[in-house]
């Protein structure tokens, strides 16, 4: 069977926007690494003295936000099973763990007048025991864990902020900087204040569109410059490391590329999108992208607010203090979407004002033939990888990039063959970036092991290694893209023809920890067979 269904993945690289070709090389010195976030694998949330965080609350207080209404109260439970988390990395090969810091694990009301002594150690166990193993933690200072005390000030909208988070991060440097070289100040920051505070979808599920998320950027560019500058006047000289931020979009295609107006649109979704926060960082002149400056203002002035926009204004010092606050462009993306011009009869049905309708784009993914998986907004098509790291290259003068998360989701079991494939496609179009000149120096695999994906709870698996939720001790059993991921971070090659099987034991243990359904009706493998059943569809036409 197997020299059959080869060819046919092989052949459908090329069709996915990849060359075909069975065996491609990184650098040697390329970083390969795994990822994971505190919320969704720790557990332990009232464990010793910590803090209740906005994630707490969410989930405590309104279970139905939640597609099964769950909770990451335990989890995976590393705060008790980290030394086996440790082996799992180290049995991946990489050279790289990204993991979240929890601020309320840390700092339980989000103040210097309360540190946890257990936190503390918490996380100085699990970076001794990486770097045992020759394994650089790179560390990530928040990961959208906000202390739910801080929330009740107003959070990220509130300036005050800026202080706090750069005593929790002075503490954080203290503690574990001379031990961790890469940081990165915070994950994700449009889903922190779009996610957050713009749409009821993200803790704190604010559900206040077109003002406070613009307060909440405002802040968090302040916040993380602040910190980084913190670093390399205090930190940085005697440690060493480095400190970055990592952005995320998912790639927006224009739905007709020979249209002008939809080219437009998907130049404006990534200004708005990356250059909201890249863009005062990243770009020669600094401050928020022209486009988004000119159309906030002009919008809300006909909105009736006056002569001041939604979108607050930095100082020409503050522009200055936020230039170049990065040593690296951190980006996460999973995905592409098809984008046209929302238009002046607002065919999206914005609200007004909203982010969205300031964007002016519509996005979605009607009529693409992209293979699926197991979340409805993550569809495959690596193609979109290469543009994004190619347009973060253009528009930004070639910084380096680490691709800090990259993954696919399924609904649960061990043969995850179509997570192969989605690692192969899109390391394919990364190595294509680095081929037509872009910097891009590292790759972390999102994730290390299935965990609570906020508001799906448990019913999308992203993880290398199966997790069994229903097992007191949290059991972990690799699936085989965890062996087809160690393979290439041990060699650097992309090799399509290595395709392990389970063995008996892991297969009886697979089907174990599967829920009935699933073991009578063959889940563990739907998504895999759709997704050859697509591109043989593709082949066929």
């Amino acid at each position: 069977m197997m020299q059959f269904i080869l060819p046919l993945f092989v052949l459908t690289a090329s069709c996915l926007g990849s060359p075909v070709s069975q065996t491609r090389r990184f650098p040697n010195d390329f970083l390969w690494g795994v990822g994971s976030s505190s919320y969704q694998i720790e557990g332990g949330w009232n464990a010793d003295d910590k803090g209740e965080s906005i994630w707490d609350f969410l989930t405590h207080t309104h279970p139905e936000k939640i597609v099964d209404q769950s909770n990451g109260d335990v989890t995976a439970d590393s705060y008790h099973q980290w030394k086996r988390d440790v082996q799992m990395v180290k049995e991946l090969h990489v050279g790289t763990y990204r993991f979240s810091l929890s601020w309320p694990r840390i700092m339980p009301g989000g103040y210097m007048n309360q540190v946890s002594t257990a936190g503390i150690k918490y996380y100085s166990n699990l970076i001794d025991e990486l770097l045992r193993y020759n394994i650089t933690p790179m560390v990530t200072i928040y990961h959208w864990e906000l202390p739910q005390k801080l929330q009740e000030l107003g959070g990220w909208t509130n300036p005050e902020i800026i202080p706090l988070f750069k005593d929790y991060a002075r503490l954080v440097l203290e503690m574990y900087g001379d031990r961790v070289k890469i940081w990165t100040t915070v994950n994700e920051p449009w889903h922190v204040c779009e996610h957050g505070y713009g749409v009821d979808y993200m803790a704190p599920s604010y559900n206040y569109p077109g003002i406070p998320a613009y307060l909440c950027g405002h802040n968090l560019l302040k916040a993380h410059a602040e910190v980084v500058h913190m670093y390399r006047e205090l930190f940085q000289p005697r440690q060493g490391g480095r400190m970055g931020i990592t952005l995320d979009t998912s790639w927006p295609e224009p739905r007709d590329p020979n249209s002008a107006e939809d080219r437009e649109a998907s130049e404006r979704a990534m200004q708005f999108y990356v250059g909201w926060f890249g863009h005062p960082i990243f770009s020669k002149h600094g401050n928020y992208p022209k486009v988004m400056i000119e159309r906030i203002r002009n919008l809300s002035k006909e909105q009736g607010f006056g002569a001041r926009s939604r979108l607050p204004e930095f100082t020409t010092e503050e522009i200055h203090r936020i230039r170049g606050t990065s040593d690296f462009f951190g980006i996460n993306s999973y995905t592409s979407n098809l984008v046209t011009s929302n238009g002046h009869n607002n065919t999206g049905k914005f609200p007004i004002p909203s982010f969205n309708h300031d964007m002016g784009v519509v996005e979605n993914q009607e009529g693409v033939d992209w293979p699926g998986s197991g979340s409805v907004w993550l569809k495959v098509y690596p193609k979109g990888m290469y543009n994004l790291l190619m347009w973060i290259h253009r528009e930004y003068n070639a910084p380096e990039i680490i691709v800090t998360e990259n993954g696919v989701s399924d609904r649960g079991g061990l043969e995850d063959y179509a997570r192969v494939d989605y690692y192969n496609l899109y390391l394919s179009a990364v190595l294509d970036a680095m081929e037509d000149g872009a910097n891009i120096s590292g790759y972390i695999a999102w994730s290390l092991m299935d965990s609570y994906e906020w508001k799906a709870g448990f019913s999308e698996k992203f993880g290398l290694y199966h997790v069994d939720f229903n097992s007191p001790q949290r059991t972990r059993t690799p699936k085989i893209s965890a062996r087809v991921f160690a393979q290439l971070c041990k060699t650097n090659t992309i090799d399509w023809s290595y395709r392990p099987k389970l063995d008996d034991e892991q297969q009886l243990v697979a089907m174990a920890q599967l829920p009935a359904e699933a073991r009578t009706s063959g889940a563990s493998g739907a998504v895999s067979w759709s997704l050859m059943g697509i591109l043989l569809l593709a082949l066929l036409r």
